[in-house]
């Protein structure tokens, strides 16, 4: 049995499936052709970003409509099928404001305390999982130490973490951890820091590629594994493609560092450098990568095609380089793209009109399905050779041997393509479109 599912634009196509993109077999000089004998790296899931901004909007309006915006991303029926999520440890931009776990100076963290999260944060994670109709894997990323443990005695604008605090800043991870899943909540893994060469207005954290490999070595690592053995993955960078050749040398060119991380996150700001994604899998390949955020930025797009074109274009290029999942920046924003408690706004694939108790599917939620709903955990990226450059195009084999080939138009001409497998149909890509294929 072979599916065919479309989004496009300018027509009512949104994940939509059909029969009318397959037609009799032509002559065509484009041909996408599938080889499952050749699978290269597994596939751990999709995902966004369970921020406090993001949660807080849930709460804003009914629990009639709260339930619907989980289900369009988490519900594997009727929405994309969300397996991942991420978290901040403790405040991040996309907060209400900036906060930590405890008061001010206490090293020895007796006051550690996340009943904070328990008002919109956990709650949106238990419910999603029950939507999900599983655990959901959640990584955690911290945006800075408490101001005491830094050089500059301030959650925001960089900084760098004092080094007599390193292992009270790694038992906080510990805390963290060890309180998340007391409420029901698994941490799949954890990154070191997030955006580490980013001095930010809002909560902001500076490490070198050598400051990053030490605290791992001497302090993060080894009070993660007498914790939580190899049960929570520990990854690298979390920061943009453009710098993560650097990064990954610095840290996995020593073992003793290296056998603490599982791997490296990144992403997409500032460079489409994919091929760096790859370099970093040549030179290390017993490590993972997985991409941990992107958005548009500058605010809400509204009716913008292109946004969606370009969450395509960037998950193409990093699963096509041995990238393993994609987890999107915050899952739900209001119009004006916050709240952000420093205008940082942004954009997010589902809109929260707060007054009106309005949902908007942007373009970017429907790409985003096109990889989330069909591309399984479990699955593997199979080789394939495209002959027409004006398609990207790129094919997984799932967990159940079936295959889900992605294709990617944003020309405004349709295009007439043979795929391989079906020996008896030609499919029309639409132009400014993208449809996936799926051969049971």
């Amino acid at each position: 049995m072979i599916r065919t599912i479309v989004t496009a634009k300018d027509t009512n196509h949104r994940l939509s499936l059909t029969d009318e993109l397959r037609i009799k077999k032509v002559k065509t000089q484009a041909t996408i052709k599938l080889d499952p004998s050749k699978r290269f790296q597994d596939i751990l899931g999709f995902g966004g970003a369970f921020t406090e901004s993001a949660c807080y909007n849930l709460y804003r309006v009914s629990g009639k409509v709260r339930e619907e915006a989980l289900k369009l991303y988490f519900d594997p029926l009727e929405g994309i099928g969300y397996t991942m999520g991420r978290v901040s440890i403790h405040g991040c931009d996309f907060s209400l404001s900036s906060y930590t776990y405890i008061e001010e100076g206490d090293s020895e963290l007796k006051t550690f305390d996340i009943s904070r999260d328990h008002n919109y944060v956990i709650p949106s994670i238990l419910r999603a999982q029950e939507l999900a109709g599983k655990t959901l894997n959640i990584l955690a990323s911290p945006w800075t130490p408490p101001a005491f443990m830094k050089d500059n005695n301030s959650p925001i604008r960089g900084g760098h973490l004092l080094p007599q605090f390193a292992d009270s800043w790694a038992k906080y991870y510990v805390r963290f951890i060890e309180e998340y899943q007391k409420s029901g909540i698994y941490i799949w893994g954890i990154t070191v820091q997030n955006e580490p060469e980013a001095a930010q207005r809002w909560d902001s954290c500076l490490y070198s590629g050598p400051e990053e490999r030490d605290f791992l070595k001497h302090h993060l690592g080894p009070v993660m594994q007498s914790n939580f053995g190899d049960n929570i993955k520990i990854l690298i960078l979390d920061h943009n493609r453009d710098i993560i050749i650097d990064r990954a040398k610095a840290v996995f060119s020593d073992p003793e560092a290296a056998k603490y991380a599982w791997g490296t996150a990144f992403h997409w700001y500032v460079s489409n450098a994919f091929e760096n994604v790859g370099k970093v899998h040549e030179m290390y390949p017993d490590k993972g990568l997985l991409f941990t955020e992107g958005c548009i930025e500058g605010g809400v797009r509204f009716n913008d095609w292109s946004s969606g074109e370009r969450y395509a274009t960037q998950m193409i290029g990093d699963l096509s380089n041995w990238c393993q999942g994609y987890i999107d920046w915050n899952l739900f924003l209001d119009n004006l793209g916050g709240p952000n408690h420093v205008n940082n706004l942004c954009d997010a694939p589902i809109i929260i009109d707060i007054y009106p108790e309005k949902l908007i599917l942007q373009s970017s939620y429907y790409y985003i399905g096109h990889f989330s709903k069909f591309v399984k955990p479990g699955a593997h990226r199979i080789k394939h050779d495209n002959s027409n450059s004006d398609l990207s195009v790129i094919a997984f084999e799932n967990p159940d041997l079936s295959i889900a080939t992605i294709i990617l138009n944003k020309t405004e001409q349709d295009i007439v393509f043979n795929l391989s497998y079906d020996s008896e149909n030609s499919y029309i890509a639409i132009a400014r479109s993208i449809t996936t294929i799926i051969i049971e």
